[in-house]
């Protein structure tokens, strides 16, 4: 029987797109299957660069082109192209806390190999789409937040914090707001439709990492969870004032009222 973190790990460094995601099937597959052990491994990796870095140009973040009028094609697939990346890196964020965090119930495993199915389907979803406005994942100028987000969390209790309960969540705020301004515009019937179900799907996969947070919080003796704390220590300045809180989606996803109170009242 196959080692599953082995087998995580083999998907995580594939350096193609299409390698990465026909491995991740075969092995997905697999773990529906229940073929893989769950001894823990040793020597486990910390990545120095994403596994997009030979599929697209990374530069910082404040290089990125601001995305152009979404009324133009043009806009229309820089939007798609990085919401693609999001989607491609959101892959690797889920498998990276399959292989990272080990000796964990099932359940987690279960809970992120699914959330890292979604993510392939999104992907492929938004891959086809970008065909008709003539743009493929890798033609546009991508940044690494996410990935270095990732390898700065190291531990399960700031990774389910930043990734999932902050980054991920701020991306149901950002998908209402742009879902929103697409309705707006003519002929967007197509992107409408898929940004909604990726919205709907994430709600789901936040509160998986709000599960988990939660869970990783109540098994540490002496230690007292806060969020904001937590989050702001690997990834400082991160609450602002952000008009669009999705309340409705963070709500489901796990937020508390008191939370949610807090980012709506930032400065």
């Amino acid at each position: 029987m196959n080692n599953f973190f082995l087998a995580i790990k083999d998907i995580l460094i594939q350096e193609t797109i299409q390698s990465k995601l026909d491995t991740f099937k075969s092995i997905y597959k697999n773990f529906l299957e229940d073929k893989y052990n769950f001894d823990i491994t040793t020597d486990i990796e910390i990545f120095n660069k994403p596994s997009y870095h030979k599929i697209c140009k990374i530069v910082k973040a404040n290089q990125i082109k601001a995305r152009k009028n979404l009324h133009e094609q043009s806009g229309i697939s820089a939007l798609l192209h990085s919401v693609a990346h999001i989607e491609y890196s959101a892959i690797d964020l889920a498998l990276d806390a399959c292989y990272r965090f080990q000796d964990l119930p099932k359940q987690y495993y279960i809970d992120w190999m699914k959330v890292a199915s979604d993510e392939v389907r999104h992907f492929e979803l938004i891959s086809e789409l970008m065909k008709k406005y003539n743009i493929s994942y890798g033609e546009l100028e991508v940044h690494q937040g996410l990935f270095d987000a990732s390898m700065k969390t190291l531990s399960l209790i700031p990774r389910m914090a930043l990734i999932p309960r902050y980054m991920e969540a701020n991306g149901l705020d950002s998908n209402a707001f742009i879902i929103s301004k697409l309705k707006l515009l003519k002929n967007r019937d197509d992107v409408i439709e898929l940004f909604e179900l990726i919205l709907e799907e994430e709600i789901d996969h936040v509160k998986k990492g709000d599960i988990w947070y939660k869970y990783a919080c109540n098994n540490q003796k002496d230690f007292t969870c806060n969020y904001f704390d937590i989050v702001n220590k690997v990834h400082p300045n991160s609450f602002r004032s952000n008009k669009n809180i999705n309340i409705d989606a963070r709500l489901k996803a796990g937020f508390s009222q008191e939370e949610i109170l807090f980012l709506t009242n930032q400065k």
